[in-house]
C-alpha cells in the first residue's frame, strides 16, 4: 500500500509538472490575452490529473510486469523493442479510459454516444505527451540499470581481490601454525632427530606457500608432492590417528588446478574431524571423471567451532576467476568428498591482481571516453533537430509543441553529459564513487 501511494503521488507531481509547463506556454504565446477564468484552469488541472494518474499507473505496472518476466537488460534489443510496444499499448488503453472518465462521469455524456464520437485525433496529444514521459523514464532507468552494472563490476574486482586476499590468509592457518610449533616444541625434548625432520618438512611448506602464492594455477602433480610434504606434519603430529591414500602422480601430466587447495582441504578435514588412535581419520585423493577428489570419513567433533567455510569458499572463489567449472560437494552422514576440476590448459583470466585492475581501469576509461563521444553526437543532433522543427511549428500551427522536445531533450541531454563526465550536481562529483563503495561492502545488495 506504501508503494502504490508513492506511485499515486509521484503521478500526482508529473501531471502538474506537465500542466504547469503547457499554461506557460500558453500564456507565452498570447492564449490568456481574453485574461485567466480558475474555475476552468482548476478544471482542466483535475481532468490532466485523471489522465497522468491512469497513464503513469498503467505504465508503471506494466514495467514491473515485463522487469519481473524478462529482467530489465538494456544490452537486449528484444527487451527494449518488447518494453516499447508494451508501453505504448498500455499509454493507448490508459488514455481511453482517461477519457471515458472524464467524458462520461465528469461531462455525463453517454457512453455509446461517446464510443461513436471517438477519433484517432483524440489520442495525438496524450500520445504525445506521454511518448515524452515514457523516454524520460525509460532514460532515467537506463541510467540506473548502467549504475548497477557499474557497481556489479567494481564487486567483481573487489571480490577477485578479496579472494586472492583470503587465499593468502588462509593458506597456512594461524591454528595450523600454532600447533605445528606446540609438536616442534615437544619433539624437541623427546626426539631430536625426529624434531629436525619435522623443522624441515615445516620449512618445504612455507618455502612452497612463497613460490607459489602469485601463481593462478599449478600442475597436479606439483600439488601432490606438497600435499606429501604437508602430510608429513600431520602424522608427526597425530601418528596412526591418521590414515592418508595419495597417488604418486596424475594420470594427465598437463592437468592443473588451484594452488594450495588440497592443503586447505587436508586441514579442514583434520580441524572438523575426530583424529584419535580409537577413531583414526581415513583421508584420501584420487581421480573421477576430469576431478581431483578428496575425500575423508566422516566423524565431527561434538564441541568445535562453528566452521564459517572460509576454506571452501576461497576455494570457490579462486576457480570461479579462472574458469566456469565449479568445485562440487558431497556430503552424506559417513562420506564428505570435495571434487576438484583438473584443468587441461591455463585458463587464467589475469596473470596477477595488478594487470586484472589495470584491464578494468582501462575500460572504465574506454567507456568514459566512448561516453563523451556519446554525448557530443547527441548535443549535434539537438542543435540541428530542434532549430528545423522550431521552424516547422512556427510555419504549421500557433501552438508551441516544440517546447515538449526542447525540454524533454534538453533534460535527456543535460543528464547525458552529467553522465558522461562524471557530475552529479546534487551530491558533487564523488557521490557516485562514495556511493558505489557504500553498495559493495553492503553483503545484502
Amino acid at each position: 500500500m506504501q508503494k502504490f501511494s508513492k506511485d499515486i503521488a509521484f503521478a500526482i507531481l508529473i501531471g502538474t509538472v506537465i500542466y504547469l509547463v503547457v499554461l506557460a506556454s500558453f500564456y507565452f504565446t498570447g492564449r490568456f490575452s481574453n485574461g485567466f477564468d480558475l474555475a476552468v484552469i482548476w478544471r482542466r488541472y483535475y481532468e490532466n490529473l485523471i489522465f497522468s494518474i491512469i497513464l503513469y499507473l498503467a505504465n508503471v505496472y506494466m514495467w514491473r510486469f515485463l522487469e519481473k518476466k524478462m529482467g530489465s537488460n538494456f544490452k537486449s534489443i528484444r527487451r527494449l523493442f518488447l518494453g516499447l510496444v508494451a508501453n505504448f499499448g498500455i499509454s493507448v488503453v490508459g488514455i481511453f479510459i482517461s477519457r471515458a472518465i472524464v467524458v462520461v462521469v465528469l461531462h455525463q455524456q453517454d457512453f455509446w454516444k461517446f464510443l461513436v464520437d471517438e477519433r484517432p485525433g483524440d489520442y495525438y496529444y496524450s500520445l504525445f505527451v506521454s511518448g515524452i514521459v515514457l523516454i524520460l523514464f525509460y532514460g532515467f532507468y537506463y541510467y540506473k540499470y548502467r549504475q548497477e552494472t557499474k557497481v556489479k563490476e567494481q564487486k567483481i574486482i573487489a571480490g577477485t581481490a578479496s579472494a586472492q586476499f583470503d587465499a593468502l590468509k588462509n593458506q597456512l592457518d594461524p591454528h595450523f601454525l600454532f600447533n605445528s610449533l606446540n609438536v616442534l616444541t615437544s619433539l624437541i625434548e623427546e626426539d631430536p632427530i625426529q624434531a629436525q625432520k619435522f623443522t624441515t618438512s615445516l620449512s618445504k611448506v612455507y618455502r612452497y606457500v612463497l613460490e607459489q602464492k602469485n601463481k593462478d594455477l599449478i600442475s597436479v602433480d606439483e600439488e601432490l608432492a606438497f600435499a606429501k610434504t604437508y602430510v608429513q606434519l600431520l602424522k608427526m603430529r597425530f601418528e596412526d590417528s591418521i590414515v592418508f591414500d595419495i597417488p604418486e602422480h596424475c594420470s594427465n601430466p598437463e592437468a592443473k588446478i588451484i594452488p594450495l587447495s588440497l592443503q586447505l582441504l587436508l586441514e579442514n578435514a583434520v580441524k572438523h574431524n575426530i583424529v584419535t588412535s580409537g577413531q583414526p581419520l581415513h583421508i584420501k585423493v584420487f581421480e573421477k571423471e576430469g576431478m581431483l577428489v578428496v575425500s575423508n570419513n566422516l566423524q565431527e567433533k561434538r564441541v568445535v567451532k562453528k566452521s564459517t567455510g572460509v576454506g571452501l569458499q576461497n576455494i570457490r572463489q579462486r576457480y570461479a576467476v579462472l574458469t566456469d567449472r565449479t568445485v562440487r560437494i558431497d556430503k552424506n552422514k559417513n562420506q564428505f568428498k570435495v571434487y576438484l576440476p583438473m584443468l587441461s590448459r591455463q585458463v587464467s583470466v589475469m596473470e596477477n591482481q595488478q594487470e586484472y585492475i589495470d584491464e578494468k581501469r582501462y575500460e572504465k576509461a574506454k567507456k568514459r571516453v566512448e561516453n563523451i563521444k556519446s554525448f557530443y553526437g547527441n548535443l549535434l543532433a539537438y542543435l540541428i533537430v530542434i532549430p528545423f522543427l522550431a521552424f516547422l511549428n512556427m510555419k504549421t500551427t500557433s501552438f508551441p509543441w516544440v517546447l515538449f522536445p526542447i525540454c524533454g531533450w534538453g533534460l535527456g541531454l543535460t543528464f547525458h553529459g552529467l553522465a558522461a563526465y562524471g557530475v552529479n550536481p546534487l551530491w558533487g562529483k564523488r557521490w557516485e564513487e562514495r556511493k558505489m563503495r557504500e553498495l559493495m561492502d553492503d553483503n545484502k545488495f
